[in-house]
């Protein structure tokens, strides 16, 4: 009885004990995945979509926001893909604003609490009426029964002239709706787990991701993700490879595509396992790179 005892008591330390639960959250850019032309847009070739999918399994991603999405069909498709190649991701949500071409999605293997896709955010500039063109995804997923986000993606207007009005102040204007969304989200509650991610076309120092970012009560963290390993003579962080976008008309590399995490996420982050992830033949898939984080899922 005693020798019982001992074993169920061993066995409940063990459980305290228990190394507490990871997840990934990633974003890409999927550069036109799409199953038929739309718009000045071309249908996605088989070859490409299938480096899609071969660079999703690799980093293998419990959350993964996607931009440049088409129909749900292609997103179905996709979630085939990575279900024949053993990432299973049943939960998803896809966002059409007013862009007809593209879209916003997100794949999960954790079920969505609570789903608000906002289609209508509008601004205007000068006398004429602008709508988000992409959206924004908003989706609150339960990793368990003890930890719950919020994420919203977003994939901001190009910085491509339009004849439509300043793509500069277009961009900032959406970044200004999705700064307001963020800011009702915390101050409602301060501590919220938030994940804010995605495409925002600009860079680090850039009025939009000023705004994105805050400087008031309840700023974001920029999570920063660079290439892994970093190369030995990289002195230090501050010169690591973080580009995740090659516009290749200009030849230009640039930083892009962002995870930031609220105050209250950003204490289950795991800076060592967070990266901008860069196969030797990324271009295949797209004209951008994946980001990837890695949070525990408990409240410290």
């Amino acid at each position: 009885m005693f020798g019982r005892t001992m074993v169920l008591l061993l066995a409940l330390v063990q459980f305290s004990y228990a190394a507490p639960q990871i997840f990934r959250v990633a974003t890409y850019n999927l550069e036109n995945y799409l199953d038929q032309p739309s718009g000045h847009r071309k249908a996605k070739s088989p070859e490409a979509k299938a480096h899609v999918c071969q660079n999703i399994l690799a980093i293998k991603p419990d959350v993964i926001a996607l931009q440049e999405m088409g129909t749900t069909n292609a997103l179905m498709e996709l979630q085939a893909c990575l279900k024949t190649g053993g990432l299973d991701l049943p939960f998803w949500e896809h966002v059409e604003g007013h862009d007809t071409n593209i879209h916003l999605a997100v794949l999960s293997k954790f079920p969505f609490t609570l789903r608000q896709p906002h289609t209508n955010d509008a601004f205007l500039l000068g006398s004429h009426r602008h709508f988000v063109s992409r959206g924004f995804a908003e989706v609150e997923i339960e990793v368990n029964t003890n930890y719950h986000f919020t994420l919203i993606a977003a994939h901001l207007k190009s910085r491509v002239l339009v004849a439509t009005g300043d793509e500069a102040e277009e961009r900032l204007q959406e970044a200004t709706l999705l700064r307001e969304l963020i800011a009702r989200r915390l101050t409602a509650n301060p501590n919220l787990n938030l994940v804010v991610l995605g495409d925002f076309n600009d860079i680090r120092d850039s009025a939009p991701l000023k705004t994105i970012i805050g400087n008031d009560a309840n700023p974001l963290f920029d999570l920063r993700p660079a290439e892994r390993p970093h190369p030995a003579h990289i002195p230090s962080d501050e010169h690591a490879v973080t580009w995740t976008y090659h516009f290749a008309k200009q030849d230009v590399y640039s930083r892009i595509d962002y995870i930031f995490v609220s105050r209250g996420m950003s204490r289950e982050w795991l800076n060592e396992d967070t990266y901008v992830f860069n196969p030797p033949d990324w271009g295949l898939a797209s004209d951008h790179r994946p980001v990837v984080a890695d949070f525990v899922a408990e409240e410290r």
